[in-house]
């Protein structure tokens, strides 16, 4: 299937850079990293690597958290596996790959501070940026995409999840 491309690998890597800068130049560094699962694990290993680059290397805890159905992303959010031990007491950086309503990162952020996190920061390789969003991302690689998206770990409904880049999913499921 032919894909519409929204954000090339390059201009990705690129965004990564600018967001790694970021979060190491902030006021509160991150001190334990926690992708939410599924979605995530593309952009965490580029975000995390190109934080080591920055001088911040960061033991990681995965959440794994589950929003959606089909394409449509809902507000109760199932907690497959939640924050452990290792949040207790530190700065917490969750990485997410799509902010939609916000519900995810508000659960992931309440079950982290829960758990003792001194903290909680997120970082998104997309904010949809809807102003009915219950959250905002602290850090976004990018930010009013309006399209349901597929590619660099996010997927449709389990497809399309390896692309290296971010598009437009395609009308059929």
């Amino acid at each position: 299937m032919e894909h519409e491309v929204l954000f090339s690998e390059t201009r990705i890597a690129e965004r990564l850079k600018v967001m790694a800068r970021e979060i190491a130049a902030a006021p509160v560094r991150p001190q334990i990293a926690a992708p939410i699962l599924v979605g995530a694990y593309v952009f965490a290993s580029d975000l995390l690597r190109a934080l080591a680059r920055e001088g911040i290397s960061l033991p990681t805890e995965f959440l794994w958290l589950r929003s959606y159905v089909g394409r449509a992303a809902t507000r109760d959010v199932a907690v497959l596996i939640g924050p452990n031990e290792n949040f207790r007491g530190k700065n917490v950086l969750l990485i997410d790959g799509v902010l939609d309503g916000g519900h995810t990162i508000m659960k992931a952020r309440e079950l982290s501070l829960a758990a003792g996190a001194a903290s909680v920061q997120s970082a998104v390789v997309v904010d949809k940026a809807r102003k009915d969003a219950v959250a905002k991302a602290d850090y976004a690689a990018f930010v009013g995409v309006a399209e349901f998206i597929v590619g660099y770990g996010m997927d449709d409904a389990g497809m399309d999840r390896a692309l290296p880049y971010i598009a437009k999913a395609g009308l059929g499921i």
